[in-house]
Formats: C-alpha cells, structure tokens, sequence
C-alpha cells in the first residue's frame, strides 16, 4: 500500500516502521509499496524510489530489520506510465504540471486515464528501452539492498499494465495489436530483470487479472499469459484487477478476486495469490484448504492490524512463537477458553 511519504524517492523512519511493524506482526513475506524504478515512474511525489544508487542505505536498514524480525523482504518494482505526476492525494489528489513539480507521463499511446489528466507521451522504441533498462538496474539495486522477492507490478492500469490492454495500448509497432505483441514489453521486461536476479530468488509478476470493461483485458488473457510467465520463470502470480479505466464495473464482495487466481492456478499449474477484501483468519484458511491460490496477499488489512497474522494464528488455533518483547501479551490457552 502506496504510503506517499517519501522525498526524492528516500525511504525513511515512516517506511521503517511501517514495514517493519507487519515483520513483528507475523507476515511471512513484506512487500513494499510500488517502488518506481525512475522519477517520471512515480505515481506521485512521495512514492518510494530504486533509481539510484543513493536509496540503498536507507533501503538496506528496513531490509535488515525486516529479516532480524523473522519475515522476508520483498520489493514491488512498478512504473506508473500515464497514472504518474500527482501531488499528494490527501493534499491536492490532482496531477502535477512541471512548474509545480510535475513531469510529462509516458504511456504506450497518448490517451488520457481520466479526461481532467494530462495527454501522455506515446512511448518512442527508445523510450521502451529505456523502461526496461530502468527495471533492470532496479533489480540489481534490489539485490544489493537485501531484497529476497521481486514482484514487477503489471497491474492496476500502470505502465506494463497499459501495454498489456487494447484499451490503453493502440499501437500499431511490434508492441500492439495483437495479443502476443501487447505482452511483448512485460516478457522483455522479465528477461531484463533476470539479466541480475538470481534464479534462486523468487520472482513474482503482478497482473489484474481483468479490466472489468468491455472491449479490455480478460481473465482468459490472464489465463494464457500465466501459461507463459510459468515457463519464462515466473515464480508467482498475484492475481489483482482492474484499475486500467474509468469505465470498469466491479463487483465488490468478499474475495472477488479470488476466482481469478483459481482459474490461473488450475490451468496453467502456476503458483498463484489470492488478494482483495480478504479480511479474516478464517476466510484466507478455507481459500487456501480449497486450493484456491497458493498464497494469500493482505493489504489494507494489515493498514488496519499489523499483527493481523497473530491474531489469525490465534483463531486457528496455530500456537506461534511471538517476538519475546511482546511474548507477555500473547493471550494463554486457558484465557482463550
């Protein structure tokens, strides 16, 4: 979950604590918020960065803390494409024009997210290159900071996301048109990102798995890449959607994803994560008893309990070891009954 408190891309005490606070709360695996991989991939001003080699200190201080703690440090490699230059959103949730700190956003065609936005550049074959190569050198800055998961975000309407639909992509280069084309920017932008991480670290890709808008991305398209995503090394797939236009229309209830990662998983045997309105102990054990998904992926659950996975073990009726400076809290059996 985007926490817009970062300058220039620095982490810093917020993150550390944030981050590091879900570690002491039993999350096997935390994930950071989208981290751009360039200054003109952030979504806003205060999005967390990996595009030099100056974040590395700072980054290297919450990995660390986080691995102290018992979980694993990942990190979410992302790049905002058209949904970029926005100030703050409980400030001024507006885009930001250059005189005011903002910067041209980029996508694979000049079409606009929403119509109050600012028309962004179509991508040239050198600004692609310079994408991926942007990825890539993320990935081994990602290394060097300690991280042990990637995931590259391809969802939500961001940058590979937009490549990926023929609601955002209309290009009529190597990279659009026809299905194998509009995937052809995240495959190449897997294989950079492989160039530097090691095939023993886990791999996750992001993808929403439909647009939820006639005309857009299907489940089926999901289906068929993560067929091929499985044999390019992908380890997981965390099975998101929409976000790509205004025009969607969900269906909100509890684990409305969770169809999705089912039918990837069953289909193509891929490793598979379930997220969204997932909000009990109980409900996440019976997607997984179910075999559902592989994994479940809790976010504004844990904004509102970090330590949602003790209280969940607790509910279970799962007796894991609590950090000793909290183990005097931990509710006894014979309290429970």
């Amino acid at each position: 979950m985007c926490q817009y408190s970062a300058t220039d891309g620095f982490i810093n005490s917020w993150h550390l604590v944030h981050l590091g606070s879900r570690a002491v709360g039993g999350a096997a695996l935390v994930i950071t918020e989208a981290t751009a991989v360039s200054p003109e991939g952030r979504i806003s001003v205060g999005d967390l960065g990996i595009w030099k080699d100056e974040h590395l200190e700072k980054l290297k201080e919450v990995t660390d803390f986080i691995h102290e703690n018992g979980a694993i440090a990942g990190i979410q490699l992302a790049h905002a494409g058209r949904k970029a230059s926005f100030d703050i959103p409980w400030e001024n949730p507006q885009q930001l024009e250059e005189a005011d700190g903002g910067w041209d956003t980029l996508a694979p065609s000049a079409i606009k997210f929403n119509p109050t936005d600012k028309t962004p550049v179509a991508l040239d074959l050198a600004g692609i290159e310079k994408v991926k190569s942007d990825f890539r050198s993320a990935a081994g800055r990602a290394m060097e900071a300690g991280f042990k998961v990637i995931e590259i975000h391809a969802a939500h309407g961001y940058l590979l996301h937009q490549f990926l639909s023929p609601l955002s992509n209309e290009r009529t280069d190597d990279y659009g048109g026809s299905f194998d084309n509009r995937i052809r920017l995240l495959l190449e932008t897997i294989a950079s990102v492989q160039e530097v991480w090691p095939k023993e670290n886990p791999l996750f890709v992001r993808i929403s798995a439909t647009d939820w808008a006639e005309g857009g991305w299907t489940s089926e398209d999901s289906v068929q890449l993560s067929d091929l995503l499985k044999n390019k090394g992908v380890d997981v797939i965390d099975t998101s959607s929409g976000g790509l236009t205004l025009t969607q229309k969900i269906k909100l209830q509890p684990g409305y994803q969770v169809q999705f990662a089912e039918a990837i998983k069953k289909e193509t045997g891929i490793t598979t994560g379930a997220v969204g309105l997932i909000t009990a102990a109980q409900q996440a054990e019976e997607i997984l008893q179910r075999g559902e998904a592989d994994l479940i992926f809790l976010a504004r659950e844990l904004l509102r309990d970090p330590y949602f996975p003790l209280h969940a073990a607790l509910a279970l009726g799962d007796d894991v070891k609590w950090h000793a400076q909290y183990e005097r809290a931990k509710p006894r059996k014979e309290v429970l009954k």
